[in-house]
């Protein structure tokens, strides 16, 4: 009720302009937590990690194979 009997074009206006860029689409400015991004990254970098030290052990084994054969021959 407040909101329509105080109403005041001039504000109005000035509102929407200071929202609107020249293209009339919306500033966007996201907000995020940057805390929580630099723990996601972290998390994300000790799965990638663990997947490189497999890939690793993996390759160690298949070459600890392969020279093994070899003497045998």
């Amino acid at each position: 009720m407040d909101a329509i009997n105080n109403f005041n074009e001039e504000a109005a206006i000035n509102n929407i302009a200071c929202n609107f860029n020249d293209n009339s689409s919306v500033n966007y400015k996201p907000v995020f937590n940057s805390m929580e991004k630099w723990l996601e990254s972290i998390e994300e970098i000790k799965k990638l990690n663990a997947a490189l030290l497999k890939e690793k052990d993996e390759k160690i084994a298949l070459l600890e194979k392969m020279l093994d054969e070899r003497k045998k021959m």
